[in-house]
C-alpha cells in the first residue's frame, strides 16, 4: 500500500519560552521520516504553532510524542494568553497533502486521539472531518468556556464528555482537540488603535458565523507589546474567501470606523495556490493559474 504524505500543525499553549518550543520541535524532529517545516511563537497569544510533515505513520508518532512532551513542559494552571485554549497541546489537525485521501487523515486522527487518551490519560475531543458528532465539528464549540470552564463542565455536562480518555482534565495538560481538515490559512490584520472593541466588531462583521464572508473564522485581540489590536482570521477555504478578499473586507470595515491598518501577517505556511490567487485578483489576470509559476514547473 502506498504511504501518503500528511501535514500536521499542532498549536501549543506556550509562546514566551523559546526553550520549550525548541524542545517540542526537537521531539517532533526525532521521529524518522518527519521534517519540521516551520515554527511560530506569539507572546501575546502565548501560543506556538509547529508545522511538520511526512508519511502518515511517522507524523502520527511525532504528534503523540509532542503531546507527551508538552504535558511535561506546560502547566495549564499557570497559563494565561489572549487566544482561546483548553490544553497544553490545544489542537492537532492532520492535513492531507497531494493525492492523500482525507479518509487517511481521519483514521490517523482517531488512532492518535485514542492513544493520547489511553496512554497519556489526557481527554481528547475529535473535530472537523474526524468528529463523531455534528456538534463537535467546529473548534470554537469545543473551546467554549476554555480550560477554566471545561474543568467543571467535563465532570457534570454529558455533552462535554470526551471522545477518548478520562472524564476529567489532566492536572497539567488539560485536554486536546484532534482532527482532520483541509489546509487553512492563519491570517492576521493589525489596526492602528488600542481599542480592542474595534477589532472585535470587525471580526463579527466579516466572519461566517453572523458575518459576511464564507469559510472565515475571526476574532479580535489586543496586542499590548505592539500597542495595536488584531483581527485574527482562519481562512478555512481560500478558494471561497481569498487572502485579498479577507484583507479588503477588514479594510472596508476599518475605514467605516475611522481606523487605519498597520500591517498584516500570515502565521505558518501558506499554499502556493493561495498566493497565486492573490496575484491574479490584484492584477486582474485573465486565466492565471499556479501552473504558470516557474519554480512550480521546475519542481515538478
Amino acid at each position: 500500500m502506498a504511504k501518503e504524505l500528511v501535514e500536521c500543525v499542532p498549536n501549543f499553549s506556550e509562546g514566551r519560552r523559546a526553550e520549550v518550543v525548541e524542545a517540542l520541535a526537537e521531539e517532533i524532529a526525532g521521529v524518522p521520516g518527519v521534517r519540521v517545516l516551520d515554527r511560530q511563537m506569539d507572546p501575546d497569544h502565548n501560543r506556538a504553532v509547529i508545522t511538520f510533515a511526512g508519511q502518515s505513520e511517522g507524523v502520527g508518532e511525532a504528534a503523540f510524542r509532542a503531546v507527551g512532551r508538552a504535558s511535561q513542559l506546560i502547566d495549564m494552571e499557570h497559563h494565561r494568553g489572549e487566544h482561546p485554549r483548553i490544553g497544553a497541546t490545544d489542537v492537532i489537525p492532520f492535513v492531507p497533502l497531494g493525492e492523500t485521501p482525507m479518509d487517511r487523515c481521519v483514521e490517523l486522527a482517531r488512532r492518535v486521539g485514542r492513544r493520547i487518551g489511553e496512554e497519556l490519560q489526557i481527554p481528547v475531543y475529535l473535530y472537523e472531518r474526524a468528529a463523531t458528532r455534528p456538534d463537535r465539528r467546529n473548534l470554537e464549540d469545543l473551546r467554549r468556556g476554555e480550560y477554566e470552564g471545561l474543568k467543571t463542565a467535563i465532570l457534570s455536562d454529558p455533552t462535554r464528555a470526551p471522545d477518548f480518555g478520562p472524564r476529567r482534565l489532566h492536572p497539567r495538560a488539560g485536554a486536546v482537540v484532534v482532527g482532520a481538515r483541509q489546509p487553512l490559512i492563519a491570517f492576521n490584520v493589525y489596526l492602528k488603535t488600542k481599542d480592542v472593541g474595534a477589532a472585535k466588531a470587525i471580526a463579527r462583521a466579516i466572519r461566517t458565523r453572523g458575518g459576511s464572508l464564507p469559510a472565515v473564522k475571526a476574532l479580535g485581540f489586543e496586542i499590548p507589546h505592539l500597542g495595536l489590536v488584531q483581527v485574527s482570521m482562519n481562512l478555512t477555504d481560500f478558494h471561497r474567501t481569498s487572502l485579498l478578499t479577507a484583507y479588503r473586507a477588514v479594510a472596508a470595515q476599518a475605514e467605516q470606523q475611522g481606523v487605519e491598518i498597520s500591517h498584516s501577517e500570515i502565521v505558518g505556511l501558506v499554499p502556493l495556490a493561495a498566493v497565486a490567487d492573490v496575484t491574479g485578483q490584484a492584477l486582474r489576470l485573465e486565466g492565471f493559474t499556479p501552473d504558470q509559476i516557474l519554480e512550480r514547473r521546475l519542481g515538478e
